[in-house]
């Protein structure tokens, strides 16, 4: 039988199998038998899961199995697959469960795959050369197979996704509902893999657009052209809380008691109010020696989680974290976790709702773990194989200049996605060379004090498909940005200044233009880490030097400084009238 024809007969099920090319030679298109195959050859015993034999063959109709169309796209190993039941010499005893594919293109060795694509919502592995597929309910944080990132993926023929935004509009009629009211949830068609019933909301995402005209002067900006998206009024004071939402949901619906993440301190205090809220896991945290802001530290103590603070900085943390997480099955939470960057994806969906669907010129967003921007690259793909926009932002990933990894690779050494044919040799060499020199990051932007960014890959991907820039930003620059977002009334944390101290360079640049429609992500609250700005307005030159000044910062140029007077009338009516 065809392929074509078996593929016309796939009803329930699609099913793969690849035999290696030494069987059925290169140019094959046919096996006698499936089973044929693998009484010849033996899969690498590191993949630990294989189906049973009746449902690695399941019959797709009258006459056998069929390989998937898009593993004619995929693969140059073409294969028809025919064939009734299995032959009974196939040893069922042995049979394991398997889900995972990989192609090693070099030797032409293949894993027996079966991926089950069944359910509407899936995980696949982000590398071109692998796409093994997982179900929903599977707790995964790489791909078994190759070790890359997965994303949370959905066949939106099947699921006929909105053909406009109307339906998300309706439903701010709807505030009563939970999941209306969620500025997360109100976008349940666009991240479908959880039932409305194992959602686990707290009322996130209740952020605003705001156009910002002072920033906006001081980045360079025309007047009405520079907008700020302000994640900081989320339940924990930061963006996570989107993220924590879908990973919570995620961890509902396979029945996780335990929940853990590294964290330099939003991460951290997001899991621990979801789990306060919530009651359904016990939140537990590591963080780095000396590496939280007592902002985020008091509040992961104060919802209750269990604080352990190891010797080392987040990169030792997150590492630590895997191996206690993979060890003691504790749900990961951080953003390798891909359900976490599902949630992420709504941040910008609530930017287009706010400008009338109209996507802007530039989004401009800090880069740590680098979760934020692959996110947003994956919502606007999706947005528009969908058919829902027609057009995609620019993205700048902005890093601190102490944690500049992204920056580095990407615009110094040449990284790029390549359609995901990247040579990592150079971020491999990199990371050698951070080892050998004992660096560590280390910027008063703690939120993306980061060296070792667990999504580079997918903000390759996210650069590739929004046209993207990486530049990197001062402790000096950050500082300045973040008492100009203050003084226009919001209030954030430095991490999130990043941004506009990045846009600002970008405008001065010429590659953002003075009249084109740009957005800022501000992550974080302003008390999230107050002692920074303390210092920066304060007349205490000690405190400014033991705080930034040690950092390279040399000046509070925007500096609003209190002023002293003595308990008197007269001497408080004049200061008012000399500063007032």
């Amino acid at each position: 039988m065809a392929t074509s024809a078996a593929l016309n007969t796939l009803t329930s099920a699609a099913f793969i199998m690849v035999v290696p090319a030494a069987v059925v030679g290169r140019t094959a298109d046919r096996v006698s038998h499936p089973a044929e195959a693998l009484k010849r050859y033996r899969p690498p015993s590191r993949l630990s899961n294989w189906q049973s034999a009746h449902e690695v063959f399941p019959k797709t109709g009258a006459s056998g199995f069929a390989l998937p169309a898009c593993w004619a796209e995929n693969d140059d190993l073409p294969l028809g697959i025919s064939g009734g039941t299995p032959p009974p010499e196939f040893d069922h005893s042995k049979s394991r469960p398997l889900h995972a594919t990989r192609v090693d293109r070099v030797t032409r060795s293949c894993f027996v795959a079966v991926a089950a694509r069944t359910d509407l919502a899936f995980q696949q592995c982000i590398d071109p050369a692998c796409r093994a597929t997982f179900s929903v309910d599977e707790v995964l944080t790489a791909c078994p197979s190759c070790g890359n990132l997965l994303d949370v993926e959905y066949d939106w023929d099947r699921l006929r996704p909105p053909t406009s935004f109307e339906i998300f509009e309706r439903k701010w009629m709807r505030r009563s509902d939970p999941l209306a009211l969620s500025g997360v949830w109100r976008f349940h068609e666009l991240l479908p893999y959880a039932p409305r019933e194992s959602v686990v909301t707290i009322g996130e995402g209740q952020t605003l657009l705001s156009p910002s005209d002072g920033v906006g002067g001081y980045v360079g900006m025309n007047p009405g052209r520079l907008l700020l998206q302000y994640e900081g009024l989320n339940p924990s004071g930061s963006f996570k809380d989107n993220g924590m939402s879908a990973a919570f949901t995620h961890a509902r619906m396979i029945g996780a008691r335990r929940a853990a993440c590294a964290s330099t301190g939003n991460t951290s205090a997001s899991l621990a109010v979801y789990c306060a809220v919530t009651r359904l896991m016990r939140g537990i945290i590591f963080i780095g020696s000396g590496k939280i802001s007592y902002g985020k530290l008091s509040q992961a103590l104060d919802y209750g989680a269990l604080t352990i603070q190891i010797a080392g900085d987040f990169d030792d943390a997150m590492a630590r974290v895997k191996e206690v997480a993979g060890k003691l099955g504790i749900y990961l939470v951080n953003s390798v976790n891909p359900f976490r960057l599902e949630g992420q994806k709504t941040i910008m969906f609530r930017v287009l709702e706010s400008l009338g669907w109209d996507p802007p010129d530039w989004i401009v967003v800090p880069g740590g773990n680098l979760g934020n921007s692959s996110a947003f690259g994956k919502a606007f793909a999706e947005l528009r194989k969908i058919g829902l926009i027609d057009r995609i932002p620019r993205l700048a990933v902005i890093n601190a200049a102490g944690a500049n990894t992204l920056h580095e690779l990407y615009t110094n050494r040449g990284l790029r996605w390549e359609g995901g044919r990247a040579d990592l040799a150079p971020a491999c060499h990199y990371y050698d060379e951070l080892d050998r020199a004992h660096k560590r990051a280390d910027t008063i932007a703690s939120a993306i004090e980061i060296n070792r960014p667990v999504n580079l890959n997918k903000c390759l991907r996210a650069l590739e498909v929004c046209d993207g820039v990486v530049r990197e930003v001062s402790e000096q620059e950050i500082l300045d940005a973040k008492a100009q977002v203050g003084a226009g009334g919001l209030g954030c944390e430095p991490a999130s200044a990043a941004s506009v101290a990045g846009a600002r360079q970008l405008v001065a640049e010429g590659v953002i233009g003075r009249d084109e429609r740009v957005v800022c992500i501000l992550t974080g609250h302003q008390l999230k880490d107050p002692t920074a700005t303390v210092a920066y307005h304060t007349t205490d030159q000690k405190l400014f030097n033991e705080v930034l000044g040690s950092r390279g910062v040399s000046r509070a140029s925007f500096a609003n400084r209190s002023v002293s007077v003595g308990n008197r009338l007269d001497e408080i009516v004049q200061a008012i009238d000399l500063y007032g």
